[in-house]
């Protein structure tokens, strides 16, 4: 069965312009009717909801599309694997973890000390890095 990027549309709950920008980038693919418009392949359903979740993780299109050129055929992933890139997106995906809650302890420090100093705060300017450079904004430096 093959459905028109608006049924693609409707049955992912993604948009059809959405839909055309991953073709575009090689994520889902359409054959032509004589008439040139797309017909996608009802496994595309897959893989789009694939890359929705992808997206929702924080993975990049890039990253998404690096995983999708290792399935054979074009073919939809499997559970098996998803299994597979997801374990190997977990060190990535606990870096931003470890990266957010950081932000997280540094944001409840800096609403606390009230500060709001470039040359000092530990959010914009952890370590103190730009102390050096003097005081004012250092940072809307070319």
């Amino acid at each position: 069965m093959e459905l028109t990027v608006g049924q693609l549309a409707e049955r992912s709950g993604v948009a059809t312009s959405a839909i055309r920008f991953y073709e575009s980038r090689g994520l889902v693919h359409s054959r032509r009717t004589t008439g040139n418009q797309r017909r996608y392949p009802q496994a595309e359903l897959r893989r789009v909801a694939f890359i929705r979740t992808a997206q929702r993780v924080g993975l990049s299109l890039d990253e998404i599309a690096e995983a999708l050129a290792t399935l054979p055929d074009r073919r939809a992933p499997t559970k098996s694997d998803w299994h597979r890139l997801s374990k190997a997106w977990r060190p990535r995906l606990d870096e931003q973890i470890r990266r957010i809650e950081l932000l997280r302890e540094r944001l409840d420090g800096c609403i606390g000390c009230g500060c709001l100093s470039l040359k000092s705060c530990a959010l914009t300017n952890p370590g103190d890095v730009a102390g050096a450079r003097g005081t004012g904004a250092v940072f809307l430096e070319p």
